[in-house]
């Protein structure tokens, strides 16, 4: 067992050099200034005059009031204090009643590098830092052959509470239970195999039969071994991957947005390839997947409150913890700076598990 005790500012790094989901395409129409918060800042979102997709600070130079108070105008962002119109690149482009060049260093608008693919806006969060990578593509999203389910779920707790949950096997026997798994006594035992790199850690379940829960009946009523992986990617992807025999391949993505240290937005992208009907997946399946995030939901919304009533962070692990310490590493190691060790043999643990 592995106990620790850390503050609460211990437990939410911030990896701020990386791409994270800011809304759906369909939220940002055009002509519309869309608020979000990234790591606690305000960001506003609107599109260009090509439809393009541009994210500002949401803060004018001028007299630091919100952009977001004011509208799109000709595609670009003004404020409605004095009417400063900002393109999304941050340059001033209009200083009604000025005679002078609107632009100059000092009236730009912070900007952030946006990319827009697969229905989702992401932002680049250090705009001083030219990406040096890409956003996550999420494997199926572009499928046809794929019933493809995209929510936002805005949900209680820190980034890392809220991806170690998502790929937490052992608390879905209790909080799920009927739904997705069941406690029994007749539990078997199964290989967990965790395999750590350097941007992403993994576990493979080995042995494990379909779950007895609802969910898993109505995906893959012939049943079959199961073939199972939980991975993260940095910085805040988790992917839960089922095969459950010759009937269903489901991928269940978290695109995870801090929007502060103990506020997160799970943009769920849940891709299903089934036999059955698709009209019956979604009448019938994702009901109970949302009453499972419900009760997620309210789970992490106690474990918050608990934290911040004793205002620090004490755990006490076991084995059957496989991935959470190995998450919170990547993150915390990321948030420091820390070159990865890309040459690095990947860490490769098992561990007995009986579900």
């Amino acid at each position: 067992m592995e106990e620790s005790s850390k503050t609460l500012a211990a437990m939410t790094p911030k990896v701020t050099r990386a791409w994270y989901v800011a809304c759906l395409s369909s939220e940002l129409g055009k002509g519309k200034l869309l608020v979000r918060k990234l790591h606690g800042l305000p960001v506003v979102l609107f599109r260009e005059t090509d439809g393009k997709a541009a994210a500002l600070l949401d803060r004018c130079p001028h007299r630091n009031v919100p952009i977001s108070c004011g509208s799109v105008v000709e595609g670009a962002a003004q404020c409605g204090y004095h009417g400063w119109r900002f393109r999304g690149d941050g340059e001033c482009v209009e200083l009604p009643g000025y005679e002078g060049a609107a632009d100059h260093v000092a009236r730009r608008a912070t900007a952030y590098p946006v990319r827009e693919q697969q229905g989702l806006v992401w932002v680049w969060t250090e705009p001083d830092v030219a990406p040096d990578t890409e956003p996550f593509r999420v494997p199926g999203a572009d499928d046809p052959a794929y019933l493809t389910v995209v929510r936002p779920m805005p949900t209680p707790g820190s980034l890392h509470m809220v991806i170690e949950n998502a790929l937490d096997v052992p608390h879905t026997a209790f909080l799920h239970g009927g739904l997705f798994r069941t406690d029994r006594p007749d539990r078997k035992p199964i290989r967990a195999v965790v395999t750590r790199y350097h941007d992403r850690v993994e576990c493979q379940f080995v042995g494990e039969a379909r779950p007895s829960g609802l969910a898993a009946r109505l995906l893959a009523p012939s049943g079959g071994e199961l073939t199972h992986f939980d991975r993260f990617f940095l910085p805040s992807i988790t992917q839960v991957e089922y095969r459950l025999g010759d009937d269903a391949h489901l991928l269940l993505h978290g695109c995870c947005t801090p929007v502060d240290d103990f506020e997160t937005i799970v943009y769920a992208v849940v891709c299903i390839k089934t036999r059955l009907p698709r009209w019956m997946v979604k009448a019938v399946v994702e009901p109970v997947a949302l009453k499972i995030f419900g009760q997620d939901r309210l789970i992490l919304g106690m474990q918050k409150d608990t934290l911040h009533t004793f205002k620090e962070a004490r755990f006490a692990s076991t084995d059957l913890d496989v991935l959470g310490l190995h998450i919170l590493r990547l993150m915390t190691r990321a948030a420091r700076g820390d070159p990865p060790d890309v040459e690095a043999a990947p860490f490769v643990r098992e561990v007995t598990m009986w579900v």
